[in-house]
């Protein structure tokens, strides 16, 4: 039976690849179901332009597309390294029963991949970030949502 320990380690050999094929940072991710791993991911930031292609995205949405579902209750995120804020966002939505990871965000921040910007922006006033953001309310977007709050057969999650 394998431990918690090879699936990390699965995790880090999946941080090597983005690391030698220059896609992104040095990040991996499994995503465990039963013991079998049902989403890999690493980061390919670079190579597919894309910001939000961190290794943990990618395996949840891996493991989403195994199960048919956008939830993975009953599974077990493993990451190389904690998760930065967006990728703990993410799997907070996915919902799994535990998440386990090897490197500390500290670490992270002291090889250039530090995050605590992200966590002091969140707390500040719009004008006061450095993006700066407007809330510009809309009864049209309100509708919307009453809408969706209203609707029988909507999904929640």
């Amino acid at each position: 039976m394998r431990t918690h320990k090879d699936f990390l380690l699965e995790a880090v050999e999946l941080s090597k690849k983005s690391l030698t094929e220059s896609e992104g940072g040095p990040f991996g991710c499994v995503v465990v179901k039963d013991g079998e791993i049902i989403g890999r991911g690493y980061n390919r930031v670079i190579d597919q332009n894309d910001p939000t292609a961190h290794a943990e995205v990618n395996a949840i949405r891996q493991a989403c597309a195994h199960l048919n579902n956008f939830q993975l209750e009953d599974c077990i995120i493993y990451a190389s390294s904690e998760p930065c804020p967006m990728c703990f966002g993410a799997i907070y939505w996915a919902r799994p029963k535990a998440l386990y990871y090897a490197n500390t965000r500290q670490q992270a921040a002291e090889i250039g991949f530090d995050d605590q910007f992200i966590y002091d922006e969140i707390d500040r006033k719009g004008d006061d970030r450095s993006i700066l953001t407007y809330h510009i309310p809309l009864d049209e977007a309100k509708n919307v949502f009453r809408e969706w709050f209203a609707k029988i057969d909507r999904v929640q999650y």
